[in-house]
């Protein structure tokens, strides 16, 4: 996903879709341990993706706060 679908999306969705792809990850390294997983490269690319969404998730908390 691009950073800037991701700013466009709420708080709420992004905990969704972040728990989403944590699943996908995990089955993903499953079926690497059982050397069914032919596109290896895939696992790198979720493991981008969770700190694409963890970063906006800290971004739009940190400017939710009000600063004093």
């Amino acid at each position: 996903m691009k950073i800037k679908e991701l700013k466009d999306k709420t708080q709420e969705s992004l905990k969704k879709l972040l728990q989403e792809k944590r699943e996908k990850l995990r089955q993903l390294r499953f079926e690497l341990s059982q050397d069914k997983l032919k596109n290896v490269s895939e696992i790198k690319n979720i493991k981008k993706n969770i700190a694409r969404i963890l970063t906006i998730i800290t971004l739009k908390s940190k400017s939710q706060k009000p600063k004093s």
